[in-house]
């Protein structure tokens, strides 16, 4: 019943700015900003005055920009299909398979009582009966041999395995047998590459928020170009696991420098659909890996078919220019200059007069005294900002861990693995899409809040349910959870751009990927629940999602503009600190009276 109210006032909000704005313009041939501090701080913005909002040019690199997720979702997801399980046994003795098949082999030896005293046989692995093989197989058949089998034997532990590759080809688990007691190791090279997330989310927002977008970019498609062939041509696991590690510290690097290079190149309404679409490719990727992965098997042929694609992106360091906010930012009035003009004859929008005065003039709210430093202590500065940035870390730990919890859920329902890949896909592709039409009418913190309680809810209906309950009900529950948290995860990152200023943007940006990390390290952990109670990790999971999306009500709704400085970010929270009513009066009797009235 509060969403309604709360939707209205929304609507309030956009009509007054839009009221406001239209009396506090910029003057664009002199290049002074008129009366109202607070409302030239809000409201206008020299870059989108002087290219437009969205053009060619904008549309033309966000394009480009978001075709970025395709290279680094695929090395996220490749140890789906370079990791598969599949089946395997103890190397048999030499000749031994010459006279009876795999499975005559795995027969005899492996399959033991369950217990000492149980009549139930299991096949286990990681175990054989010590018998001498060749010589009984040469006086016995096979039949004779199963028949006659005695209970006197030693077990031993196998000292090596042979695997299936008819479906996958040679994959790290057969390569370096992590099997049995190796078998956590597959999990751990999975952990190390999710902890380089999490500290190149941190770091790379440091390096990009010092050094610029552009170079940090361009230096991580490098980088992650030249470990994608490290990993393909690596003999030894540990190696392995260091190499994934620094992949993954890049791979975030390039697709958060990217976003938020994309977000700071449009304004307006565009701010939301760039944004959105920047993720379209990242479920298109997974049916992409599908196909290539099918096609590749064998994880060092499909480790070199998803890093070689990378090469055609370095052509971007004659293309993608650095963000004209981020150069404004830090004071570079030419190079912010050339970089408009150029915008401005793709997109056939003139550029004011006397543009270089107005972005002058721009640079005084960000008090800079030569280059401004950027802290970690920055995130925790001011009231407001520090409690922006402390939700928004609850927020990326329940969204992650909800997220790919049901992902992880998904995968283990039978069936093709291949398909799966492509189901799953598919299911977000339409939430990515409707994610767009409902940002634009409801804004971003009721839609965030409405679809992580929603998912949370579903994966709680499931806990509920009758054990007699036919699978298909579960299933579908979810299904719906998981896209319902997909639209969450569209409108996460957007979200968290808009809510950080453009001086420490890819700092919060980055510095978020922490919590998030941690939770996906926690994801496989997650499921180890399940002997104690099948329900616990959907319970887990749900309980949560509905945490994570109450917490958005705490912070505050963003607007079709971009806050550059910290101050900005203090002056607007703090305007709308009384109550909503009383902010509607205040701005309505504002729009209502003159600057001279109001002086």
């Amino acid at each position: 019943m509060t969403v309604i109210p709360t939707f209205v006032i929304d609507k309030i909000f956009s009509k007054i700015f839009r009221r406001q704005s239209k009396n506090y313009t910029v003057e664009r041939n002199v290049g002074v900003f008129k009366d109202d501090k607070r409302t030239e701080k809000t409201h206008e913005d020299p870059v989108s005055m002087a290219i437009g909002e969205f053009g060619r040019w904008q549309a033309m690199l966000t394009l480009i920009l978001s075709l970025l997720n395709l290279p680094c979702t695929w090395h996220i997801f490749v140890l789906t299909f370079q990791g598969a399980d599949t089946d395997f046994w103890c190397t048999p003795p030499p000749g031994v398979l010459n006279r009876i098949s795999v499975d005559e082999w795995k027969n005899l030896s492996g399959v033991i009582p369950e217990s000492p005293t149980s009549n139930v046989s299991v096949y286990d692995p990681c175990h054989y009966r010590d018998f001498d093989y060749e010589s009984l197989l040469s006086k016995f058949s096979y039949t004779e041999l199963l028949k006659n089998k005695t209970d006197q034997y030693e077990l031993k532990t196998c000292a090596s395995w042979q695997f299936n590759t008819t479906e996958f080809g040679d994959t790290i688990t057969s390569e370096w047998n992590l099997v049995c007691d190796r078998k956590e190791l597959k999990n751990f090279a999975e952990m190390m590459f999710l902890m380089g997330v999490a500290f190149g989310g941190f770091f790379s927002g440091l390096v990009s928020d010092r050094f610029g977008r552009k170079k940090t970019l361009m230096a991580s498609l490098i980088m992650q170009l030249a470990l994608g062939i490290l990993v393909a041509i690596c003999p030894w696991f540990e190696f392995y696991l260091v190499l994934r590690f620094i992949l993954g510290f890049v791979c975030v690097s390039i697709v958060f420098s990217g976003f938020v290079l994309c977000m700071e190149l449009v304004g307006g309404k565009w701010l939301t659909i760039a944004g959105v679409l920047y993720l379209l490719p990242v479920p298109m990727s997974y049916i992409i890996i599908s196909g290539i992965a099918y096609i590749c098997r064998g994880w060092r042929l499909l480790q070199w078919c998803v890093t070689l694609p990378a090469v055609f992106f370095l052509v971007l360091h004659w293309f993608v220019p650095e963000s004209p906010r981020w150069l404004l930012a830090m004071g570079r009035v030419d190079e912010t200059m050339e970089v408009l003009e150029k915008a401005s004859k793709i997109n056939k929008h003139p550029l004011p007069v006397n543009m270089d005065k107005i972005l002058k003039q721009s640079i005084n709210k960000f008090e800079i005294n030569g280059k401004p430093k950027v802290r970690v202590s920055d995130l925790f500065r001011t009231k407001n900002i520090r409690k922006i940035s402390l939700v928004l870390y609850i927020l990326w730990f329940s969204l992650y861990l909800v997220y790919y919890g049901l992902v992880l859920n998904l995968s283990n329902i039978g069936g093709n693995i291949y398909i799966n890949t492509i189901i799953s896909g598919l299911v977000e592709i339409p939430a990515i899409l409707i994610s767009v039409v409902i940002l634009l009418k409801m804004g971003r913190r009721i839609p965030l809040c409405l679809t992580m309680v929603a998912g949370g809810i579903a994966c709680l209906l499931t806990t509920i349910l009758p054990a007699d309950t036919d699978e298909w009900i579960s299933l579908s529950l979810v299904m719906a959870g998981k896209f319902s948290v997909s639209s969450s995860n569209v409108i996460m990152p957007l979200y968290t751009a808009e809510l950080f200023p453009t001086v420490i943007r890819n700092l919060g940006v980055g510095t978020s990927n922490i919590p998030a990390g941690i939770a996906l390290i926690m994801v496989p952990y997650l499921w180890n629940l399940s002997p104690l109670s099948k329900v616990l990790p959907l319970l887990v999971l749900g309980t949560v999602s509905v945490i994570g999306g109450l917490s958005v009500l705490m912070l505050p709704e963003t607007g079709s503009y971009l806050s550059d400085t910290l101050e900005e970010v203090e002056d607007c929270i703090s305007t709308s600190n009384s109550t909503q009513k009383k902010y509607i009066d205040t701005i309505s009797s504002n729009v209502q009276s003159s600057p001279s009235e109001k002086e």
